[in-house]
């Protein structure tokens, strides 16, 4: 069971970092490249896809926490301290940055305002890919530790 639950975690995390880099990439290329519509479109884009970020962030955590409860010091203590500041700045931050950047790009407000919470997405999401960029780097350093114990 804890195989399985290894393999959901790493997947989820690797998913959910790839998500949110392309998220955080296609915005600053739409922004740099693109007109209103094309921003617009990945605002919406990026709306859809927390259907698939959201499970997958929860699965991670949640099979982290299950693998070693109790934990709380080394690099699975790291990795567990990062985990509440990754989802308040997800929940708090990104998702309601996100659902109001759509709003704004679709109703085609690009003024000040979107711009500022653009800035701020921008950010928090900067912020959680060097989270979850640590978190990754740690999972993989835990994994050549034990495979180097076990041989």
């Amino acid at each position: 069971m804890k195989k399985v639950m290894s393999y959901v975690h790493r997947a989820a995390g690797v998913i959910a970092f790839l998500i949110i880099f392309s998220f955080f990439s296609s915005t600053v290329f739409v922004e740099l490249q693109g007109d209103p519509a094309q921003i617009a479109a990945v605002k919406n884009y990026i709306v859809s896809g927390m259907w698939v970020l959201i499970p997958c962030i929860i699965a991670a955590g949640a099979t982290g926490n299950m693998m070693v409860p109790g934990v709380k010091g080394g690099v699975i203590g790291s990795k567990k301290k990062r985990m509440p500041f990754i989802a308040v700045n997800g929940l708090f931050v990104l998702l309601p940055s996100a659902v109001y950047l759509n709003y704004l790009a679709s109703e085609g407000q690009l003024d000040t305002v979107f711009y500022t919470v653009q800035g701020i997405e921008l950010l928090a999401g900067f912020i959680n890919l060097s989270l979850m960029f640590l978190n990754i780097r740690d999972g993989f350093r835990l994994v050549r530790a034990r495979s180097r114990h076990q041989s």
